[in-house]
């Protein structure tokens, strides 16, 4: 095999609230905890068992990061993909420690919310669209993005005859 993938997908719910740490240089990032459980069924005793695995979580991505700012919280459930990194650092006992993270950055990640939107009324639709509003309501990835409302932006049969090929 000539390359390699380094790549995550992960549903989960956070752990805790997203924190933000600002850089001297204009950069940021947020992090959380995300937890994901597996449960099974034990053959022997035919009990219920569950696993839960928790995953460091950094976001280096500005648009994805303010989507966790402003609508993440503990308890939220997410999609989402990034890469795995490790990383050394010292800690405040002068030890060397190892760590590694699931790192969302300006390419190949996505954060999606799963949990709704949460209205005055209390409902959780995330699928429902608003009239005149805007209906991006936690997609941090382009791909999901939706066009603009029809006549704010020129049709597709129209930006195709603009294709020189």
């Amino acid at each position: 095999m000539a390359g390699s993938v380094n790549k995550v997908i992960l549903i989960g719910n956070l752990g805790r609230d997203p924190e933000t740490r600002r850089f001297a240089n204009g950069g940021q990032v947020v992090s959380f905890s995300l937890a994901t459980t597996d449960s099974w069924k034990d053959k022997n005793t035919g009990e219920r068992k569950e696993k839960t695995e928790w995953h460091n979580i950094q976001i280096f991505d500005e648009n994805i990061g303010k989507v966790a700012e402003q609508y993440l919280k503990k308890g939220s459930k997410v999609y989402l993909q990034g890469s795995l990194q490790t990383r050394e650092f010292t800690d405040k006992d002068n030890n060397q420690r190892k760590t590694t993270e699931v790192v969302l950055q300006r390419f190949n990640s996505e954060l999606t919310l799963l949990d709704g939107r949460r209205d005055g009324a209390g409902a959780e639709d995330r699928g429902a669209h608003s009239q005149g509003g805007d209906d991006s309501f936690g997609r941090a990835s382009p791909m999901e993005r939706r066009p603009a409302a029809a006549g704010a932006s020129r049709s597709a049969a129209a930006m195709n005859d603009d294709i020189p090929f």
